[in-house]
């Protein structure tokens, strides 16, 4: 019996806990290291794009888990100005175009779905261990060793680096660490109950229906409400992003999230007309998180030795295209798909580092791509020395959107490069591939 490939994932999030669900295979001893005693999200909602919707409810067969604790369908974006008349609506049915719909979710409801799938004994694979209170505070990448706070060591074949923009993993890879930029903003987040809405934000429902399925935004200047229901209605998300907040941060902490000061919140929208600013009216102590938008530009790499970045440590974006845990799962989908065939008796640590460097290869244009247009987005906070994307709203949206998985992406890579290196044929060659039930590997793909 060949030998068991083990695997660490340093953090608990969505993208460590995706991670986890596509590596999944017999004879695989995964370890989730989450820092947190309690291994639980915040209390927001939190959208997938069709590209990774259709990875978590069909790919990952959690369409039925998540529906069961109230996924919507986002059947549109909207935007009214402070007269409340409605400037836009655009609708976003997407099934039809590509292959699945923006979903969304209870980010509490999504992290548990994906954890329970990472965990349980219902999924082929072994199921993966989380051990909590394992703050990392430090990685050998040539070995695959990790080091907790509280002393303890531990090693494996591969280290996948999913702990958030403060990544400590992400500082060993680079021996250095990485600073995150500000963008000039801050958002507060708060979540309301619906019915609670109706009762006492009558203006604000006459304008506009929490119920209804649709992203809002009301604008005005330097301050905008993006809001949307969840949990089949239930529930109201209102993010209010306004001119950088200072957090009082510890400079200790891993979050960027803190309380937020609520009459300073108040006072910041008190321009606003009576119906826009009802919702925040609402709000209790305690009931308000402040978070501090900030990016890191992109990396030189992802990997070192045995050790691959994922999700915010490889690439932490502004929220400005709802793509942030959209590419954390498309990274997880892709180091699934390169470590599939992976047999750990062959090559050893030189066959880990290549096949990292392949999961780079694939991955780092795309998410680079996104990551520079969610920072243009964001203009003209984080204009100067950004890098231009040139391409219209509708363009981003199909390259964000018809994506189909790592091998068919690197195939489609592939495909375009021989085209620009005029070599017709083999990208003729290319072309009539067909990645069925992965009748061909990222492997052979590469190969």
């Amino acid at each position: 019996m060949s030998k068991q490939f083990s695997i660490i994932i340093v953090g608990g999030g969505i993208a460590g806990l995706a991670t986890a669900i596509a590596l999944r295979a017999p004879n695989r001893k995964i370890t989730i290291l989450e820092q947190s005693s309690l291994n639980r999200e915040i209390g927001a909602t939190i959208s997938l794009q069709p590209n990774a919707s259709k990875i978590v409810e069909q790919q990952w067969d959690l369409s039925k888990t998540l529906k069961d604790k109230g996924s919507m369908v986002d059947e549109g974006f909207q935007v009214y100005n402070l007269d409340g008349e409605l400037q836009m609506r655009v609708p976003l049915s997407t099934t039809e175009k590509y292959g699945a719909e923006r979903m969304l979710y209870y980010r509490i409801d999504l992290h548990d779905a994906l954890k329970k799938r990472a965990t349980s004994k219902e999924w082929d694979g072994e199921p993966a261990e989380i051990r909590v209170s394992s703050r990392v505070t430090g990685c050998d990448c040539d070995e695959g060793v990790v080091y907790t706070q509280t002393g303890e060591r531990f090693q494996a074949d591969l280290v996948v680096g999913a702990d958030g923009i403060k990544s400590v993993v992400r500082d060993a890879v680079l021996d250095t660490k990485v600073p995150a930029l500000r963008t000039g903003h801050s958002a507060y987040r708060m979540i309301l109950s619906i019915d609670r809405l109706l009762t006492d934000c009558k203006a604000f429902c006459e304008v506009v229906d929490p119920r209804a399925p649709y992203t809002t935004m009301v604008m005005a200047r330097n301050r905008r409400m993006i809001m949307g229901p969840a949990r089949n209605g239930s529930v109201y998300s209102i993010v209010a992003m306004v001119p950088d907040e200072d957090l009082g941060e510890d400079p200790n902490t891993t979050s960027w999230t803190t309380h937020g000061d609520i009459p300073k919140m108040k006072e910041t929208f008190s321009d606003f007309p009576e119906w826009a600013r009802g919702p925040l009216s609402c709000v209790n102590d305690g009931e308000v998180g402040l978070w501090q938008l900030r990016d890191i530009d992109p990396l030189p790499t992802w990997t070192k030795g045995r050790v691959v970045l994922v999700g915010d440590a490889a690439h932490a974006m502004l929220p400005t295209q709802g793509q942030g845990a959209s590419q954390a799962i498309e990274d997880a989908e892709a180091v699934g798909a390169f470590y599939a065939d992976i047999n750990i008796d062959e090559g050893g640590l030189e066959q880990v580092k290549a096949v990292n460097e392949k999961i780079f290869a694939c991955r780092y244009k795309r998410a680079t791509t996104i990551q520079q247009y969610s920072r243009q987005a964001a203009k003209p906070a984080t204009e100067e020395g950004s890098v231009k994307v040139k391409m219209s709203p509708s363009e981003f949206m199909d390259y964000n959107c018809n994506y189909g998985g790592a091998v068919e992406w690197l195939r489609r890579q592939k495909e375009e490069d021989a085209k620009e290196a005029g070599g017709d044929k083999l990208a003729e060659d290319i072309s009539k591939m067909r990645i069925v039930d992965r009748e061909v590997s990222a492997q052979e793909v590469v190969a």
